[in-house]
């Protein structure tokens, strides 16, 4: 499924790839302060709760920066684009099942490292600079998150 989609993605203009990681970043976001909220239901150490927070608080900033860029070249109403989120698609699927953390963390790095590779290939092909830039950015905060992620999952000595 996630070739097809990245299949779908190579397909947009600029406007609805804008859009689609717009929309992408604010929907990674709520899934990680879910999973905070879920952590804390679950009892489970304010180290676990404070990094979804913070990733999740990290997602809305990429979102916001790549809308701020999108609203200057098209105005704000974003294009509807029927592509499914690349890199929320497994971690949501998870969310529900949130018993076992560690798996919902590993599906996560899996994730992560996934988006990172996405906005480097993006900014690879990307011939605006600015834009490029932010995907560049971007790629490095999403390894960012990946660093959290496998300390926390280090943390509770669970194999990777």
């Amino acid at each position: 499924m996630v070739v097809e989609i990245l299949n779908e993605i190579r397909k947009l203009n600029e406007r609805e790839l804008l859009s689609y990681w717009i929309r992408g970043e604010y929907e990674e976001a709520e899934i990680y302060w879910k999973l905070a909220e879920r952590a804390g239901e679950l009892g489970l150490p304010e180290e676990v709760v404070l990094t979804f927070k913070r990733l999740g608080d990290e997602s809305k900033g990429h979102g916001d920066e790549l809308y701020r860029i999108y609203r200057e070249r098209y105005g704000d109403e974003l294009v509807e684009v029927n592509v499914p989120n690349v890199e929320s698609l497994n971690v949501f699927g998870k969310f529900w099942k949130v018993e076992d953390l560690e798996d919902v963390i590993k599906v996560a790095l899996e994730s992560e490292k996934l988006a990172e590779t996405i906005y480097r290939k993006l900014a690879e092909e990307c011939g605006d600079e600015e834009l490029r830039r932010i995907y560049l950015s971007l790629a490095d905060i999403e390894r960012g998150h990946y660093e959290a992620l496998l300390r926390l999952l280090e943390g509770k000595n669970v194999d990777t």
